[in-house]
């Protein structure tokens, strides 16, 4: 009857922007001719639980254990590189440089080119500004401050990876984006020109000026709003410049992938992997650091070569383990391999393949020590002897926390840096 909406029209109209959109058209059609999509969805390439494993009473009583509540965040302020425009103005002396802004987003240069993967300047990783996990540290510069970008890489859809005001504040720049199957919809929703967007389904690449970006498998999921369609495809992320090869995981559970992968692309002069909120109760779509580290030498082809820098953690809460775990887990595992990783604080900037790069335990002034004190030995440098006690108080040689891997536990209550029940991505 004209003049009057359906039901569904009518709440999808009192959906937030940060939703997004669902594919249709030819971008769907094409979804269903990928060989990654069967019975209506996205598949993982091995299978993998995207839900927490076990009830709700159990997951609640870890979460309101009051004696590691205190412990999953800083007790001090996060100290961030004051990184400035003129920084990064200057050029990388080898062609490569990478500046860890927090959680996932890196600035990449490489070869004359800049590359952003996963950034997220938001205030919250959440579709709304009032509730949902709060950054533990501030954005070490304002995103304009980056100066011009060559391309954005986006990961995955979840909020603490594609992030609805930094989108908008990029759709007015050049800058051109690289993103899963099914991601551009979103884009184009906030405003992002079609023209603008490279599309790729895992094992697609494209060319941006001098480099080739490789969308790449991964073990995980997608979703923004109430319904999680599995519409948008996840991936990792293989780049290539003339001289420089990086990769970069979004997040995934470990699988024997990373063999094929670092085969077909690699070695890499620098890997950026996820080894943050992992949990016992998503054991299969995140990753821990000792398995970060597997995944490190499967694409390195076996071999503890380049530098691994750990990515998604410190800068907001999405679990239940300790804030520090995974930097002191990564510490563990790499001593174990005798492997080189990269430590810099929010916002440092450093070249992978200098003499030495940030390797310091910089959280550590910040934080609760654990039971017994802080691990013997105060850098990452490999092959240096230590003997690590995560921050739990459990030994973490080889990796932090139990062997498991999963998915954020969700939002944060207000304020509280404490994480919520429902998943977050």
């Amino acid at each position: 009857m004209t003049g009057f909406r359906t039901l569904s029209s009518g709440l999808r109209a009192l959906q937030p922007a940060a939703f997004g959109a669902d594919p249709g058209g030819e971008r769907l059609e094409r979804i269903r001719r990928s060989p990654n999509f069967a019975d209506g969805v996205f598949q993982n390439p091995v299978s993998a639980r995207t839900r927490p494993d076990g009830s709700m009473i159990e997951f609640a009583k870890v979460f309101f254990r009051k004696e590691e509540r205190v412990r999953r965040a800083p007790a001090g302020t996060v100290p961030v590189h004051p990184t400035t425009l003129a920084d990064l103005a200057r050029p990388a002396t080898s062609g490569l440089r990478l500046t860890w802004m927090g959680h996932s987003s890196v600035l990449a240069e490489i070869d004359g080119h800049r590359v952003l993967f996963d950034p997220v300047w938001g205030e919250r990783c959440s579709p709304f500004n009032f509730v949902g996990p709060k950054r533990l540290h501030p954005v070490p510069l304002p995103l304009a401050a980056l100066g011009p970008v060559d391309v954005v890489v986006i990961s995955h859809d979840h909020y603490d990876h594609l992030d609805l005001p930094t989108i908008k504040a990029l759709a007015d720049t050049d800058t051109v984006f690289a993103v899963p199957l099914g991601v551009g919809a979103h884009l184009e929703h906030w405003g992002v020109s079609p023209d603008r967007l490279r599309e790729l389904d895992w094992n697609e690449s494209t060319k941006v000026g001098g480099i080739s970006l490789t969308a790449t498998p991964a073990r995980h999921f997608c979703g923004r709003g109430l319904r999680n369609t599995q519409h948008t495809l996840w991936a990792s992320w293989a780049v290539a410049g003339d001289e420089h090869r990086i990769y970069h995981s979004g997040d995934t559970g470990y699988f024997e992938g990373f063999k094929d992968i670092g085969a077909e692309h690699g070695p890499f002069d620098a890997t950026m992997i996820q080894i943050g909120a992992y949990s016992e109760f998503w054991p299969e779509i995140h990753m821990t650091p000792e398995e970060g580290m597997r995944a490190h030498l499967d694409l390195q082809g076996g071999r503890p070569g380049g530098v691994m820098m750990p990515i998604h953690w410190a800068t907001f809460n999405l679990a239940t383990h300790p804030w520090v775990e995974p930097g002191e887990g990564t510490i563990a595992a790499a001593h174990a391999v005798g492997a080189r990783v990269a430590l810099p604080h929010p916002g440092e900037p450093f070249e992978p393949t200098a003499e030495t790069v940030p390797c310091e335990p910089w959280w550590r002034g910040v934080a609760v020590p654990p039971e017994g004190g802080w691990p013997v030995g105060a850098s990452a440098e490999a092959n240096a002897p230590i003997s690590v006690t995560a921050a739990s108080g459990a030994p973490a040689s080889g990796g932090a926390g139990p062997d498991t891997s999963g998915d954020a536990g969700g939002g944060a209550a207000e304020d509280t840096g404490e994480p919520e029940t429902v998943p977050a991505g």
